[in-house]
This record gives structure tokens, sequence and C-alpha cells, in this order.
């Protein structure tokens, strides 16, 4: 990210993809938030798919200059997603477009969007509509697997996490405070 102290906006806003089997994503999009908000930047933060009482929601929810939504169901969707669960996509795609519209954020995560849209719930149109959507000063990430070729291309940053090993193949469940 290019940031210019004296003007207190981006000299460029970038897409940043954070795609990949791995572990981490969602992490490091926190932790971007975290620096964008320590830089005095306000936050948005939509969470596709995933709705509950996380351990970084708990915190997220405190920050100011944060906006915290969730648009999603407790519990992973298995199988083909509910009419509920693509309504509450269909709202999540419609509060980014106007966070990115709306130029008061410099910063804009859609956490597990790609997941979104690798279960319809989202269409590729829709999901190159919203990174076409940002505006000159704001940055915005997007998150989850699967994330397609199209917006892959037009990326200026992609980081794929790569799963080389984890404990879960082992037996260990969820951790409150690592992965939930």
């Amino acid at each position: 990210m290019s940031y210019d102290k004296e003007k207190d906006v981006f000299q460029q806003a970038c897409l940043q993809v954070y795609t990949g089997n791995g572990k981490g994503k969602t992490t490091a999009a926190i932790g971007l938030s975290v620096r964008a908000l320590g830089a005095g930047l306000k936050v948005f933060f939509g969470q596709f798919v995933k709705c509950g009482e996380y351990s970084e929601i708990t915190v997220l929810a405190r920050l100011e200059n944060l906006i915290l939504r969730q648009y999603g169901r407790e519990g992973f969707i298995m199988g083909k997603p509910s009419a509920s669960d693509i309504e509450a996509a269909a709202r999540g795609v419609h509060d980014a477009m106007d966070a990115l519209a709306g130029g008061e954020f410099g910063l804009v995560v859609l956490d597990e969007v790609n997941v979104a849209h690798a279960l319809g719930m989202i269409s590729l149109p829709q999901l190159l509509a919203i990174a076409g959507a940002r505006g000159d000063h704001t940055e915005l990430v997007m998150t989850g697997r699967g994330a397609p070729p199209e917006l892959i291309e037009i990326a200026d940053l992609v980081t794929e996490m790569r799963e080389v090993k984890h404990y879960f193949h082992a037996g260990l469940k969820a951790r409150k405070g690592i992965e939930s």
C-alpha cells in the first residue's frame, strides 16, 4: 500500500486477494485491518458465509473506526446453499458496494467472499463488479479459498496460503483463541 501521511490518503489503492487451502487468510486480513486502523483509516470488514461469536469477532466488534458485518449463518454450509444463505450473500454484496462507493473507508475487507462465489451465492460478474467498484483511495481485500482466475488476473497482489501440514488431520479440533 502506498500511503501519503501528509494527505492521509492512499496514493494508489490496490486490490489484494488472499486465497488457497492453507490456514491464515482471515488472520492476515485482520492483521491488515489493525494496521490500517493504527494509521487512522476507517475499515469495513464484511464476513461472508460465516456468522457467530468467533474470538476475532469479539475483539473486532469493540474497535473504533471498524464496521463489522456478517453475511452467513452459524456452522458450515454443506452442499447447496439455502435461500437464506443466498439472501445473506446478496445483502453482503449490497453493503460491500455501498462501502466501496461511499469513500469513507480506507480499507474494505470481504472475508470469505471467494467461498461465497464458489458456492454459487455470488456470481462471477458480481464478484468482478465488487472488485471494480473500489475508489482511488480504498484498498480492497477479498479472501477465501478458490479465488477465480478472473479475479486473480485483475488483482494487484495475490497471496496463496498453501497447506503443508495441519494438525487437524491428526485429530486436533479447533481451539478457542487459535482457530475459533
